[in-house]
């Protein structure tokens, strides 16, 4: 790679950051839901087709289940159209999530616990044209549960013990 190259990816790299880290002030602000705005309109998600609305229907219903949800960043690596984000997801289970899809939906439908988390989660963004186009992210859901005081169980697992296996 030349230097005229490198020097653009490495500027790519850098503007791609700052996207990510104004999302991130943009949920401290305006809360969780205002990430949305800087995914683009088709989103891939978690390897999932879908549009930024599918992608605010989930960050509602996090911030629905956690009111008070805020991000404690950690890290961001770039390189060319890829962010890497490592940080802390930190709020009181105050709410009754809802979508299945939302943390392996282990707390859809669950009653609030009042208690607070601070799970760790690490987020892949790939961004074109200073939006997000695709989004990958891993979560600490057995640290989450823990904290919770809730058990650690599958959708499968319940539906087993109410008797609808």
């Amino acid at each position: 790679m030349n230097d005229l190259a490198a020097g653009e990816c490495r500027g790519i790299a850098e503007s791609n950051k700052a996207v990510i880290r104004s999302m991130m002030a943009a949920a401290e602000r305006e809360g969780l839901t205002a990430q949305a705005d800087l995914f683009a309109e088709r989103v891939t998600n978690h390897g999932i087709p879908g549009t930024r609305e599918d992608v605010r229907m989930v960050l509602q219903d996090i911030s629905t289940t956690f009111p008070d949800a805020s991000f404690e960043l950690l890290d961001v690596v770039a390189e060319a159209e890829w962010v890497v984000v490592r940080c802390f997801l930190i709020g009181t289970h105050l709410g009754v999530g809802r979508h299945p899809y939302v943390h392996e939906g282990l707390l859809a439908g669950v009653a609030p616990t009042g208690r607070r988390v601070r799970a760790q989660h690490v987020h892949m963004f790939r961004l074109r044209d200073g939006l997000v186009v695709e989004h990958w992210g891993g979560r600490d859901d057995v640290g989450m549960m823990r904290q919770l005081g809730l058990p650690l169980q599958t959708a499968g697992s319940r539906e087993a013990e109410n008797g609808r296996q």
